[in-house]
């Protein structure tokens, strides 16, 4: 391993490290499914959480899963060959949700939401048969920063991806381990490991989508102001509700001064 892998993959480990412990991620005893796509982000969530399960003193235990929704062309064999090779439980889930998705969603539409929705309540319902408590997705820093400006332009709301959250039913806690990890760093790293990468041929190849459309604006912004994006991020962690606008958060209309009684 050459001084720029070795220095990347200390920090990727570093920040992985950093989110979990600040955010309560890990405990002893937990059993975390640990969601696949085949992309970079999920194979280096992955990495991660083998390496803390056989270096950390934390007991816990990992098992890999794969939703195959039954795209066309996908390569079947990948993902069980690579995981094989790994000491670590996994699962293949196979539910046509493609077909789905592309009977529901009208003609030039972005099929990202209904295929989530799927992908998550199928992903949900294993997790509980699996006996797992925690799930964990690849989402990365970059990702969180996207959907925070994308809800703010096309939705109009403050919201974006928590590193931890508890499922409606309570029964399962949801994790991003890679929340503090850029993109370009876990693409680097994942082109070292040589991760066999399938492409999604869903969400993957809609070049107009919203996130596409917001990555281009970062990409931009950060030429003209580097370290925008880092900037961005550490908004999301220091935050003054009272300085928002949102009478759910803040009480105003009983809000008073006190006034001396030489005034009043």
């Amino acid at each position: 391993m050459d001084g720029k892998i070795k220095s990347l993959t200390k920090k990727l480990r570093r920040e992985t490290w950093n989110a979990m412990e600040e955010y309560g991620m890990i405990g002893h005893g937990d059993k975390i499914m640990a969601c696949l796509s085949g992309g970079k982000d999920s194979y280096t969530m992955l990495d991660m959480l083998l390496h803390f399960r056989d270096q950390s003193d934390i007991d816990f235990q990992v098992i890999a899963v794969n939703l195959d929704q039954k795209q066309p062309g996908f390569p079947e064999h990948i993902l069980p060959e690579y995981l094989s090779t790994l000491e670590v439980e996994y699962h293949i889930i196979e539910k046509d949700t493609y077909s789905i998705v592309k009977e529901k969603t009208p003609e030039g539409k972005t099929t990202c939401s209904l295929c989530s929705r799927l992908r998550r309540g199928t992903l949900y319902e294993w997790a509980k048969k699996l006996g797992a408590n925690k799930l964990a997705l690849g989402h990365h820093r970059d990702d969180i920063i996207e959907t925070f400006l994308m809800n703010m332009f096309f939705s109009g709301k403050l919201e974006a991806m928590p590193p931890k959250y508890v499922t409606d039913d309570e029964e399962l806690v949801v994790l991003r381990p890679l929340a503090f990890c850029k993109e370009q760093d876990i693409a680097t790293y994942a082109d070292h490991r040589q991760f066999p990468i399938i492409p999604c041929n869903l969400c993957g190849s809609q070049p107009n989508m919203q996130r596409q459309l917001t990555k281009q604006m970062l990409r931009t912004w950060e030429e003209k102001y580097p370290d925008r994006s880092s900037i961005i991020f550490n908004s999301l962690k220091n935050v003054s509700p009272t300085h928002l606008l949102d009478s759910k958060l803040n009480d105003f209309k009983s809000l008073t001064s006190i006034l001396p009684d030489t005034i009043r």
